[in-house]
């Protein structure tokens, strides 16, 4: 098992978004990236503790590769918005990825300059690339959120 963190506005929908992913066997969402230990949700809220909503992947390098996550981080989320997602604002919902070894960033920067490339956003991808630091579980109710509330069928993981 390999593990992947990812950070794309509210952690909601892009925990789901990962949790179909074949190959993907638990996901996890959290906080990382700040300076406040044990985070709660109404901390991060706050904008002042520096922390990304972020899920944490949990997957399988035989049945799913980490370009293929890289590909449905970009596709979950609009990576030239800074420090917001839709009508969720503030540096808690900024678009990151959280590298885990010099293999994946390696990775995630090759992805990203493919996609600068690409032509596919008119404006700058503003996502940022940066080590991994602790991940701090987020509260039980906020995981697998739209399951447990019937938004979405369960499966996948």
């Amino acid at each position: 098992m390999r593990e992947a963190t990812f950070g794309a506005g509210c952690f909601w929908g892009v925990e789901a978004a990962f949790r179909r992913v074949p190959g993907v066997r638990e996901t996890a969402v959290g906080y990382m990236g700040g300076t406040l230990e044990s985070p709660r949700y109404e901390d991060v809220c706050t904008g002042r503790t520096g922390h990304a909503e972020v899920v944490r992947v949990a997957y399988d390098p035989e049945a799913v590769s980490y370009e293929t996550l890289l590909d449905v981080f970009w596709q979950c989320h609009d990576p030239t918005q800074r420090d917001r997602q839709g009508p969720d604002v503030g540096t808690q919902y900024r678009s990151v990825i959280f590298t885990h070894d010099a293999a994946q960033e390696a990775a995630a920067r090759a992805s990203k300059a493919a996609l600068e490339r690409s032509g596919r956003f008119a404006r700058p991808i503003v996502t940022e690339i940066v080590p991994a630091g602790p991940f701090w579980r987020a509260e039980e109710y906020h995981q697998q959120y739209f399951e447990k509330r019937g938004l979405i069928r369960s499966g996948g993981v």
